[in-house]
């Protein structure tokens, strides 16, 4: 029973963290070098197959950061064909744990995308584009549906291509649903193909590390963890020297198996601690729930009822195991059982009634008949797949090589033609405009660093004058006015006592009540033009005091900030509040939203803000001065900053990133 229920769960681990795409192991050397493209490269399309890399590697930890990467590569793409059936792709990774059905019309964009192409990589992309739909149709279909997928589209197209690697990829997700289904012998067989096509081909790739781990775990299920430890030493080799790298997670989870099935119980709850800690800082909420749920095995074992079933039912209210009807189930089965271990049987007997309601539903059987019935049509039907493909492959080869050759002596003798006149062409046209074109490139830029001085000078003047009119109107508010009428409500108190009696003179006291409401509403009103907590306590804190301030109970906010400095000049603090006070009052004002999240961070002199909102979204034209005065301020204070402002807004919502350069001004 309990080797079953390991099945169960182990696929759903492999099925997230191996839907798709592998990262390196060298994790930090690998986002290093997207980054560095990202900035220095100065081809376009280059960048834009960077951007897309990053926004998957960020797509689980920082989705803010992984849909910035996801547009800015798609506009970096422009209208060429192959970067827009990408970002389609890329997209759908991006929804792939978030929302399955947007993620399945993205890969079904894709996929059309890159069947209109001719290019032979299109046939990679589209084989792992049909791969991630299958995922995304899990739930619907059945596994069945999936299998199918992998050997129907999947491998047949990426052994079109002739990728090594993804076909080892795609073979060692296939045996890993075969052991789910306890087809261990079958699950070996694809394994086995994996293994020797990337130990030949790809003999350190991320690929082969996770091949290791899934013929150790395969052994393991099959109670011959010993010859599967040798596989798990060889994935110990390869993810040693990369201790930050978020694989860590899996292999602990692999020795963890390996530890349970040897009846390790101290070995396996140490391999559980070091499980989690990658887990966590890597959000792999899947499977910190797994660890969890051998830690709890591991306590009933160990007779230590109470803390095993309070740790089972934490696992259950969690809900991340419990989408799949049979984790569901499994947990339904074990808290029954635990229940009527500790003498509970009332709750035990209710446990196995919704254990037995939710099993009606599963049949496993024919879920076995399936994937029998499509594994013996792709054996029977590879061989004369292949034999068909070769042939056609061939023939064509051979026709395009003849016309190849004819447009090639047609082409070539017209090419050296044009290339003689425009040689010719260029050298005078760059003798006589070489020099005037130099002289306007000169002029012009001396013109343009002149109206930009002097554009900065005045906004420097106009925001800082505002600043102190703000200060003193706020001063003359609450130390004037407000004493005047704080000392006025005063009196009014102390003679109203002597003269007055409350229930006689219930008006007088209602004037007194409004008097001092409106006495609250003028400090208020000073506080906003000069927060007392920005000069008190810093950037940090009076932005945190900002977005409670617009907290209502139909909108949440929620506030991220990252090393800000606290030493920064307060001029500097007081314009980047006053910029995101400008942005909150409009999300509020005008969205619609339900929910805002606003991030702020800060890198050396580089001070960084997203604002992103789930309501209705605006008309681009509001960024023209005419249409809006306070996002033609918002520009204002950012380009004193000499910062870079990015608007994103449609009906799903908007999202503003603002960068800033703190010694800008």
């Amino acid at each position: 029973m309990t080797k079953r229920i390991l099945l169960f769960f182990y696929l759903l681990i492999g099925l997230i963290l191996q839907a798709q795409l592998l990262f390196p192991l060298n994790e930090k050397k690998f986002t290093d070098s997207l980054e560095w493209v990202v900035k220095n490269n100065k081809d376009a399309l280059s960048k834009a197959d960077a951007c897309f890399l990053l926004s998957n590697y960020y797509r689980n930890t920082d989705t803010i950061s992984s849909r910035k990467y996801l547009n800015n590569g798609k506009a970096l793409g422009g209208k060429d064909a192959f970067t827009v059936a990408k970002y389609h792709y890329y997209e759908g990774q991006y929804f792939l744990d978030q929302d399955k059905d947007k993620a399945a019309q993205s890969y079904h964009k894709a996929i059309e995308a890159f069947s209109k192409l001719k290019d032979r990589k299109a046939d990679l992309y589209k084989s792992l584009c049909w791969y991630g739909y299958g995922i995304t149709q899990k739930n619907k279909e059945g596994y069945p549906y999936l299998i199918k997928v992998i050997l129907e589209k999947s491998i047949p197209t990426a052994e079109k291509y002739g990728d090594s690697k993804i076909t080892g990829f795609l073979y060692t997700q296939l045996g890993l649903m075969l052991t789910y289904n306890a087809e261990f012998e079958k699950a070996g067989n694809y394994n086995t193909k994996a293994l020797d096509i990337l130990e030949k081909k790809a003999p350190h790739s991320t690929e082969l590390f996770y091949n290791y781990l899934n013929i150790s775990t395969n052994y393991c299920y099959q109670v011959k963890a010993d010859i599967g430890k040798k596989y798990l030493d060889k994935a110990e080799k390869m993810i040693s020297p990369y201790p930050d790298s978020s694989s860590n997670a899996l292999f602990y989870y692999s020795k963890t198996l390996y530890y349970v099935s040897k009846q390790g119980h101290d070995q396996a709850l140490a391999a559980i601690e070091k499980g989690l800690f990658y887990t966590k800082k890597f959000n792999q909420k899947l499977l910190m729930q797994m660890f969890y749920f051998h830690k709890y095995d591991i306590l009933k074992k160990e007779k230590k009822y109470v803390e095993a079933k309070d740790l089972l039912e934490e696992i259950l209210a969690e809900k991340t195991l419990a989408t799949d009807l049979n984790n569901k189930k499994t947990l339904y089965s074990h808290l029954s059982n635990i229940n009527e271990i500790m003498g509970n049987p009332t709750q035990a007997l209710a446990w196995e009634k919704k254990y037995s309601k939710l099993n009606d539903s599963i049949n496993a059987e024919n879920i076995k008949l399936e994937i029998n019935k499509l594994e013996t049509k792709y054996n029977t039907s590879e061989k004369e797949r292949r034999i068909a493909f070769l042939d056609a492959e061939k023939n064509q080869k051979e026709m395009e090589v003849n016309k190849k050759n004819y447009y090639l002596w047609v082409l070539s003798l017209f090419l050296l033609f044009i290339m003689i006149v425009l040689v010719f062409l260029f050298i005078i046209y760059r003798n006589n405009k070489k020099l005037s074109e130099q002289k306007e490139i000169n002029l012009r830029q001396k013109i343009e660093d002149i109206n930009q001085k002097e554009e900065l000078a005045l906004t420097k003047a106009i925001l800082e004058g505002e600043e102190r009119e703000r200060e003193r109107i706020a001063k003359d508010l609450h130390d004037g006015l407000g004493g005047m009428l704080a000392g006025v409500k005063i009196n009014f108190s102390t003679w109203s006592a002597g003269h007055l009696e409350v229930e006689q003179h219930k008006d007088f006291y209602k004037i007194l009540d409004r008097l001092d409401l409106s006495i609250s509403e003028l400090r208020h009103v000073a506080r906003n033009l000069m927060p007392e907590s920005l000069l008190n306590f810093g950037l940090e804190t009076a932005l945190n005091d900002l977005c409670e301030f617009y907290i209502r109970k139909d909108l949440d906010i929620y506030f991220q900030p990252i090393n800000i400095e606290k030493d920064l000049p307060l001029t500097i603090q007081l314009n980047i509040y006053r910029i995101v006070q400008e942005l909150l009052a409009n999300a509020v004002k005008h969205s619609g939203a339900s929910n805002i999240l606003l991030q702020c961070s800060q890198s050396g002199e580089n001070f960084m803000i997203t604002i992103e909102d789930n309501g209705k979204g605006f008309d681009k034209d509001i960024e023209k001065p005419s249409k809006s005065m306070g996002f033609h301020n918002l520009k204002n204070r950012v380009n004193y900053f000499k910062g870079k402002m990015e608007v994103s807004s449609d009906n799903q919502g908007t999202t503003i990133n603002i960068e800033l350069n703190i010694h800008g001004e």
